[in-house]
């Protein structure tokens, strides 16, 4: 059992990472056979990989039809970060007493995130974003905000903002500085405004990529994709 989760989770990662990456596109199927194939293994831990990754919105599955890679469109990612950013105000009000005065995890964290982006490592600077943000959340101790914010699968949509528009990583990092001072001083009001704005900015960005899209009837729709070998069809 534990080797059979070892290995949908191996699956899912790989998966995930075709889809991110571009190499899996929207609406490619994806065969558990293949699947599992390449991996050397049976149908049943790709099953469940799939399972996860549905779950994730990142691929799509349908009676008759099979599985395939999901479009993640421009407004969908607007209407997340819009969602995100109050989510990640009110957070940031609740959490200020926890943090004042005891901010030295997030300092870490962002000085990792700012590593990561100087060096270019996507990977590694989505996962400290993702610590970051989550973990401010989770300090806010009320379970139901923690849980909307989980729904937005926001895993997902870091890799997909920075794949799509990674040239602007090292910027957004230094964006994180003032959130962690303010909530260092115990200022709650100020780190949910700077949260509010920090996502409000990937919100706008998104809304314009979408607008741009649906103006222009020969531009495709904005989808992510993720990591696919020949296999993966």
């Amino acid at each position: 059992m534990v080797k059979r989760q070892c290995m949908s989770d191996e699956i899912r990662h790989a998966i995930a990472q075709r889809i991110y990456d571009g190499t899996l596109k929207p609406g490619q199927r994806l065969l558990e056979l293949a699947i599992a194939e390449e991996f050397g293994t049976s149908q049943t831990p790709v099953r469940e990989a799939l399972r996860e990754l549905e779950a994730m919105r990142l691929v799509q599955s349908e009676p008759y039809k099979g599985t395939r890679v999901r479009e993640i469109t421009a407004r969908e990612m607007a209407e997340a970060y819009m969602v995100r950013a109050v989510l990640e105000q009110r957070a940031a009000e609740l959490a200020a007493a926890h943090f004042q005065n005891n901010v030295a995890a997030l300092e870490a964290t962002v000085v990792e995130i700012c590593e990561s982006a100087e060096r270019g490592d996507i990977d590694a600077y989505a996962q400290g974003n993702l610590d970051f943000h989550r973990g401010i959340v989770a300090a806010s101790d009320n379970q139901v905000l923690l849980h909307s914010w989980d729904a937005l699968r926001f895993e997902a949509r870091i890799r997909v903002n920075l794949f799509r528009k990674a040239n602007s990583i090292v910027a957004r990092a230094a964006e994180h500085h003032p959130i962690v001072a303010a909530l260092g001083r115990g200022d709650g009001k100020a780190a949910g405004l700077l949260l509010r704005e920090h996502s409000e900015s990937f919100a706008s960005a998104w809304a314009e990529e979408s607008k741009s899209d649906s103006q222009d009837p020969n531009t495709p729709t904005p989808s992510c994709s993720v990591e696919s070998s020949s296999t993966v069809t």
